[in-house]
């Protein structure tokens, strides 16, 4: 298993094994913040609520303490190398809570700049996803996961 270690409180979080159960995304506003090197500097109600994860155990922590093991690298090689030249990013994910359930989300993540033009760290907001784009999804993801082992 997987660990996190949170680098505000130095605490050690185990992802959970994955749960083949799904908690739909009913919408609402569920936003994250992160500074460059992705670790979570803001992370809303809604967000906390959808990952079961508490506000202490997030701030401090990598984003990738919810990425579902489903998810192959390639996907967020491609998203790095768009948000880091100053583009918007926006794509399927499949995420596992903290009780390892998981849940499909659109995820669109901008870069944040200072008043010079840097970029100071990204923001992430998230949509309802189209039932027949996970589908989609799904086979685009396991096929790259297939290729990754090879």
């Amino acid at each position: 298993m997987a660990t996190i270690i949170n680098s505000i409180t130095k605490e050690k979080i185990v992802k959970p094994e994955p749960v083949d159960q799904e908690v739909l995304f009913d919408g609402g506003v569920m936003i994250t913040e992160t500074d460059t090197a992705g670790i979570i500097t803001y992370a809303n109600r809604k967000f906390r609520e959808m990952t079961v994860y508490s506000k202490e155990e997030l701030i401090g922590s990598p984003h990738s303490i919810n990425r579902h093991p489903d998810m192959p690298k390639a996907a967020f090689k491609q998203m790095w190398e768009t948000i880091k030249s100053g583009e918007m990013w926006e794509g399927y994910v499949k995420n596992i809570r903290k009780d390892g359930k998981y849940y499909w989300v659109i995820v669109w993540i901008k870069p944040k700049f200072d008043k010079d033009g840097n970029i100071v760290g990204y923001i992430a907001g998230r949509k309802v996803p189209d039932r027949q784009m996970i589908e989609k999804a799904k086979r685009q993801y396991a096929q790259m996961k297939a290729e990754e082992r090879e």
